[in-house]
C-alpha cells in the first residue's frame, strides 16, 4: 500500500512539474491594439502559464498585469512597465486621448499598480515607468535572471506597432 501511496505522488508530483515549468517571457514589447492583448492574455490566463516580465512592456503590453493572476507573473531586474493614456487617430489625423478606452485599460490594472499611476498624476499622453525596487516591491523576482533572458519569446508573434485598428477604444501605442 505505501509503494502504491509513493508512486501516486511521485506521478502527481512530476505531472506538476511540467505544467509549472512553462513560461512566456516577454522583453521588449512596445504595445499595440488593446484588443489584440485582451485576446492573447485571455488565452494566456486559460494556458496556466507563468509570465516572466524581462525587459520593456510598455502601453497595450501592461494588461498582462490584471489578465494574468499575480501570482504567475514575475519581473526580472531588467523589467521596466510603461503607462499612458489610450488613443484614437482624430478627424485630422492626429492622435487624440480616448477617455472612455483610458478608463477601461485603467480598471484592468491591479490596485497596486492604480494607487502606484494615480500618485504620479495619472494615465496621461506621457509615459510612466514603473521600475526597479518599485516594480519587484509589487511583484516576485524571477530568481533566475540569467535564466530568463534565454527563454525564448511566447509562441506567437506580437502584434506590430505599426498596425493600426482606428476602432474607438481599440489603439494603445
Amino acid at each position: 500500500m505505501k509503494f502504491l501511496t509513493g508512486l501516486l505522488a511521485a506521478v502527481l508530483l512530476i505531472a506538476g512539474m511540467g505544467a509549472s515549468h512553462a513560461v512566456v517571457r516577454i522583453a521588449d514589447d512596445r504595445g499595440g491594439r488593446i484588443g489584440t492583448y485582451v485576446d492573447k492574455y485571455q488565452d494566456l490566463r486559460q494556458s496556466g502559464e507563468t509570465v516572466i516580465i524581462d525587459g520593456l512592456c510598455a502601453s497595450a503590453c501592461t494588461i498582462v498585469l490584471g489578465a494574468i493572476p499575480h501570482d504567475r507573473i514575475c519581473v526580472t531586474s531588467s523589467a521596466t512597465l510603461g503607462f499612458h493614456a489610450a488613443w484614437d487617430f482624430g478627424s485630422n489625423g492626429r492622435a487624440v486621448t480616448n477617455a472612455e478606452a483610458t478608463q477601461m485599460l485603467y480598471a484592468m490594472y491591479p490596485s497596486q499598480v492604480k494607487r502606484w499611476i494615480s500618485q504620479r498624476g495619472g494615465l496621461t499622453p506621457h509615459m510612466l515607468f514603473l521600475k526597479g525596487r518599485q516594480l519587484q516591491a509589487m511583484y516576485k523576482p524571477c530568481y533566475l535572471d540569467a535564466q530568463a533572458s534565454a527563454i525564448k519569446p511566447s509562441r506567437r508573434p506580437l502584434p506590430q506597432t505599426e498596425q493600426v485598428e482606428s476602432a474607438r477604444g481599440q489603439l494603445l501605442h
